[in-house]
């Protein structure tokens, strides 16, 4: 069946609103690794922008490095490396996809299970 263009934006609306944090990430990597591959000046620099202007500074050793190389990508972006660019993106965006199926593989926590659990405990 035919989508119209309104039917592809809802249903990305929809992907992005139920996604995970880090699914949101991984999205962002996307976006950002596809403007690069298309020499998508605007849209590689505002994409990597969003992807650094989130990092979390309370965690300062992983955040002061994935700044310095989302800053390394922007100046390759500059200068017109977007091979370069697009190949740190694809390595940081296959990290951060390997955590999101580690945390999506863990088996989720029930309140029934923690019931139990407490109970046990106080007996």
């Amino acid at each position: 069946m035919y989508q119209t263009p309104y039917r592809n934006q809802e249903y990305r609306q929809q992907d992005v609103m139920g996604a995970s944090p880090i699914r949101l990430v991984v999205m962002a990597y996307d976006l950002a690794i596809r403007a690069c591959e298309q020499q998508d000046f605007a849209r590689a620099v505002k994409t990597i922008g969003v992807l650094r202007d989130a990092l979390n500074f309370d965690y300062p050793e992983v955040a002061t490095g994935l700044f310095r190389l989302y800053q390394w990508c922007l100046d390759c972006i500059r200068s017109g490396d977007y091979q370069s660019a697009a190949h740190t993106l694809r390595e940081l965006r296959d990290a951060w996809k390997t955590a999101e199926a580690q945390l999506s593989s863990r088996p989720a926590v029930t309140v029934t299970s923690m019931s139990y659990q407490s109970a046990g405990a106080a007996a």
